[in-house]
């Protein structure tokens, strides 16, 4: 979608799809031509069978993103999604003119910390109450520890339901971001990222994702971080013309 002569790849984050970029998208349509796509197991696409685990999963989502782009594009990803256009920028330079990271997830950059075991906690937390059968509990655990600001007891039925629903992708997907199973973070590969990247956070997230962009900014060679005043890690959904503002203006729209 977009009627722009830039040529732009959106990745979501994990539990979400192709249109949940619909906001920001909509605020940039006169700016760029864009692609969003539905990672595998999300949106309309099919479950992951392949081998590998979250490694293979990791490998798959990166390999479908690259070839999605004909041309040099600007890559914009959140939360796992920011992780997958940070590896797609390290092994497909050629095809990534400049990042866009909103929160990306790579937790592993934060081992050690107290935010961080605090982060393993509430996984192990869910997985035990997913493996029990109790995805409510799953999902209520692993969403207030993302979304404080949004938590479990104040969301609608409907919005408890769809997190619910797809709360074993998170089960399925947290070694790439937890023990980095891509080393995306082994010696040097951030430091080889040499386009230019904008790193947005919510200035209601959590520390553990603040500190995750402070890690990347540091070793990212031409980084720049910017906060989205009352968001927290949703932003894209909840302020999606903040981020479309930030977005062109670092692009220079």
């Amino acid at each position: 979608m977009g009627a722009g002569v830039r040529r732009a790849l959106f990745i979501h984050c994990s539990m979400g799809r192709a249109e949940t970029w619909a906001g920001v998208q909509a605020a940039l349509l006169d700016k760029l031509s864009m692609t969003a796509f539905d990672r595998p197991g999300h949106g309309q696409s099919a479950p992951y069978r392949g081998d590998g685990g979250a490694r293979g999963l990791h490998d798959i989502t990166t390999q479908i993103a690259a070839s999605l782009i004909e041309r040099r594009a600007d890559v914009i990803g959140h939360s796992y999604g920011g992780t997958v256009a940070l590896r797609l920028a390290m092994e497909r330079p050629d095809k990534v003119r400049s990042l866009v990271l909103i929160e990306p997830v790579l937790l592993a950059a934060m081992r050690g910390s107290a935010d961080y075991d605090s982060y393993l906690r509430a996984i192990a937390d869910a997985r035990a109450a997913l493996e029990a059968g109790d995805r409510e509990a799953a999902a209520a655990r692993f969403n207030d520890m993302v979304s404080p600001e949004a938590p479990w007891a104040a969301l609608s039925p409907r919005a408890r339901a769809v997190l619910a629903s797809q709360i074993h992708l998170i089960a399925e997907e947290s070694d790439a971001v937890t023990d980095d199973v891509a080393g995306l973070l082994a010696p040097g590969r951030i430091e080889a990222v040499t386009q230019p990247v904008l790193l947005i956070e919510g200035s209601l997230s959590p520390r553990l994702l603040s500190g995750v962009n402070a890690v990347l900014a540091a070793r990212l060679p031409n980084a720049t971080r910017v906060v989205v005043a009352g968001a927290g890690h949703m932003a894209p959904l909840t302020h999606p013309d903040s981020v479309a503002a930030e977005i062109a203006t670092f692009l220079k729209l």
